[in-house]
């Protein structure tokens, strides 16, 4: 099967399991239910995978791993990044989330895997612990460790707000708005 083909077939598990959270729990939905919903045989499903627990896992891997490339996208533009240059357009976080919102809708409300949320911030505290060993921004005598988990918690607090609103603004307005959150407790 070529790459496109199986990057379509799992994108439409992915999807098809996303919609059956909305009515059912993880342990509640069924390889039938999932392969019907995504309009795919049976056996197409085992070929990917051996249980429903592996696309589960293979959905949070990709969004994780999404989740760090939007992160790391100023980064990736600049070859000597510093805060003090970030602009609201170069915040990719909040498109990654809008991109993932069924996703992050289900993450929220606590559907997939509770202590998911934990694992998000556990990522973006590493990404804003990275970014404080290797940034310009003055730190003071901050923990360091202390500050990303900070850091990290109020942009996931972000995100919670922004999903339970029914994600009512846009993209750049919440870049917007972590930048300026940003900038005031710079000052």
């Amino acid at each position: 099967m070529s790459d496109r083909r199986t990057q379509k077939t799992k994108k439409a598990f992915h999807t098809a399991f996303l919609q059956l959270l909305e009515n059912k729990t993880p342990a509640q939905i069924t390889v039938s239910d999932l392969v019907r919903k995504a309009d795919v045989n049976r056996s197409t499903f085992y070929r990917h995978y051996q249980e429903i627990q592996d696309l589960l896992d293979e959905l949070i891997h990709f969004v994780l791993q999404d989740l760090r490339t939007a992160y790391d996208d100023p980064y990736q533009k600049e070859t000597d990044f510093s805060l003090s240059r970030l602009r609201p357009e170069m915040i990719k976080i909040f498109e990654h989330v809008y991109k993932n919102r069924d996703f992050y809708r289900q993450v929220i409300h606590a559907k997939i895997s509770p202590g998911f949320q934990n694992q998000i911030c556990e990522v973006i505290k590493e990404l804003a612990l990275r970014d404080a060993l290797h940034s310009h921004y003055p730190t003071g005598n901050a923990n360091l460790e202390l500050l990303a988990s900070y850091q990290a918690h109020a942009i996931f607090g972000m995100i919670v707000y922004w999903a339970e609103t029914d994600f009512q603004f846009s993209p750049h307005y919440m870049s917007e708005q972590l930048y300026f959150i940003l900038n005031l407790t710079r000052k």
